[in-house]
């Protein structure tokens, strides 16, 4: 009896390591997650200006040649 407590009480020693090593990964990965949240909304927020700004209106563009 005494020979098994000491079995369950290794298992659960090394339960709660992989437990907290598993727990840093995800909240590093959440902190990745969010920083590429962040590009990602600013690089569409400069793709967007940059598209805007490459259209002229129809009344700036200069009729065709053939007219």
């Amino acid at each position: 009896m005494n020979k098994q407590l000491e079995l369950l009480e290794t298992k659960v020693a090394f339960q709660e390591v992989t437990i907290e090593e598993l727990n840093q990964m995800v909240t590093r990965l959440q902190a990745d997650i969010s920083k590429l949240k962040e590009q990602l909304t600013l690089l569409s927020q400069k793709l967007q200006a940059t598209q805007a700004s490459n259209i002229a209106n129809l009344s700036e563009e200069t009729p065709p040649p053939h007219y």
